[in-house]
């Protein structure tokens, strides 16, 4: 990695910008919130943000913030990030964070990464350690160590922070949770959710052909701390969440935001235990379809009623739980993009993506009042987090999803994909959080993983060859939890 530069140059305009209060130094100073309820934002009340990864849904998240200042765009693919340099002309372009990092550390004051899922951690965690304030996409990382470490990072630095599951911040989920702890449908032991993601091709084995890197992909960066690979348009731009080096398949795309809702409303902390079952597994890409079971211990009451046991189950790949008893005939489960279902001692709540329109079964014209015991965000999920970055990190009101919430939501999310690639070993996995690791996996356990599965047509008949490898179980599980990276990418 390259050298940071010291924070202690012009620290001084990161500083103003956190003071919540003016110095009084014998003269009267308008306070900058004060100009800005006139109509206007004032520049001294605008921040300088940058992104990393902005082909996809960085631009709408900078779009989101566009009354900041904008002052430099990074992507390793120039032609898939054409249209957002285009948006912001003239602005700073580069293709390596850290050259940006190390040439405009002074001039930046926060950055918003959605970068493909590998790098969400080697961005965030060289921001953070430069004091910069970081939004970072959905899943934050792409691995339970990484979702830790910035967690830690995020109380140590004292920056704002968010994760852009952009439901956590809506009016619906704040819904959920207080109809849930007011007691509405008693006590929750059981909760399904569900996705009808992969929308992409997922299941896939390493292609083989040889195919030229185009002229404005630096394929290198976009490898980053993932092991090398020949490239191949398979990857990148789109369908790189498919394949295990660099995404985190369906539970990682869409978990953080279906589960968001069951994790807060339920208070769920870490699973003592998980296991799944899918489609096909293999060596490089996440499977077609899969159902992951989490189990969770009793917890702290919280309002009206007691946390008990709950056992949470996962489905995805076209795959949903059973319909729940009640609900009208012709009213869709959830919506688009799949939904969780509570089921309560006293009634089953049912809500869509992002906890959007949620019902409690049998009293969908007489729902219950809210409560507003969660802070509202009037404005979007990214200009939360911007309000949070212009506050004092003694006396900040954190964003509804900074990292000391959505990073262990994140992790119980991607430790998903370890009940999956783990799945071999016939058994329910034993979870030790406090040292992240799987307790009931012995040093000679091997798990069995499809390398290839092709078949010939033999007189007519379709012959398969499917092809295994083993490997030491416990040896996955440690890499799976924190993955080695590559050489220059170490921390």
């Amino acid at each position: 990695m390259m050298k940071n530069k010291s924070k202690n140059v012009n620290k001084s305009r990161r500083d103003f910008l956190k003071k919540s209060s003016v110095a009084f130094l014998g003269v009267s100073i308008l306070p900058s919130h004060v100009i800005a309820g006139l109509g206007h934002t004032p520049p001294s009340d605008k921040l300088n943000v940058a992104g990393i990864g902005v082909g996809g849904m960085g631009r709408n998240n900078l779009s989101n913030i566009k009354n900041q200042n904008i002052v430099a765009l990074c992507d390793v693919d120039w032609t898939y990030a054409k249209r957002c340099f285009d948006d912001y002309p003239g602005i700073k372009k580069f293709k390596d964070y850290r050259v940006m990092l190390d040439k405009m550390e002074n001039q930046i004051d926060a950055v918003v990464i959605a970068t493909p899922d590998h790098t969400h951690y080697v961005s965030a965690a060289d921001s953070m350690k430069r004091g910069m304030h970081v939004y970072v996409q959905k899943p934050l990382t792409h691995s339970v160590w990484e979702s830790r470490e910035l967690t830690r990072l995020a109380k140590e630095t004292g920056v704002a922070t968010q994760m852009g599951n952009q439901g956590n911040s809506s009016d619906d989920m704040a819904t959920v949770c207080e109809w849930i702890w007011n007691g509405e449908i008693g006590e929750v032991e059981k909760v399904d959710a569900w996705t009808n993601r992969p929308i992409w091709p997922q299941g896939l084995e390493r292609p083989s052909e040889s195919v030229a890197i185009p002229e404005t992909l630096n394929w290198d960066l976009f490898i980053g701390p993932a092991p090398y690979r020949p490239y191949h348009p398979s990857y990148t731009p789109w369908n790189w969440r498919a394949w295990w080096d660099f995404g985190t398949g369906a539970l990682g795309d869409m978990g953080c935001h279906i589960i968001d809702p069951v994790y807060k409303a339920l208070n769920l902390g870490f699973p003592y235990a998980f296991e799944g079952t899918s489609s096909q597994v293999n060596t490089e890409s996440a499977p077609i379809s899969e159902m992951v079971t989490y189990y969770f211990n009793e917890r702290p009451s919280k309002g009206k009623i007691n946390m008990p046991k709950v056992k949470f189950t996962w489905y995805d790949g076209g795959h949903k739980p059973e319909r729940p008893k009640g609900m009208k005939p012709g009213t869709n489960l959830g919506n688009w993009g799949g939904g969780a279902i509570f089921h309560g001692t006293k009634g089953t709540l049912v809500c869509g993506t992002y906890a959007m329109d949620p019902i409690i079964i049998g009293r969908e014209d007489n729902p219950p009042a809210v409560t507003n015991e969660i802070r509202r965000v009037k404005t979007s999920h990214e200009m939360d987090w911007i309000r949070a970055c212009k506050e004092n990190k003694n006396s900040r009101v954190e964003a509804r999803s900074n990292f000391s919430y959505s990073g262990p939501l994140n992790e119980v999310v991607v430790m998903g994909n370890l009940a999956i690639r783990l799945q071999d070993l016939k058994r329910r996995l034993d979870w030790d959080a406090e040292n992240m690791r799987i307790t009931n996996i012995s040093d000679t356990d091997e798990i069995s993983v499809v390398t290839t599965d092709k078949f010939d047509i033999i007189d007519g008949d379709p012959k398969w060859n499917t092809k295994y490898t083993k490997i030491n179980a416990k040896q996955a599980a440690s890499e799976y939890v924190k993955r080695a990276y590559r050489a220059g990418w170490n921390y």
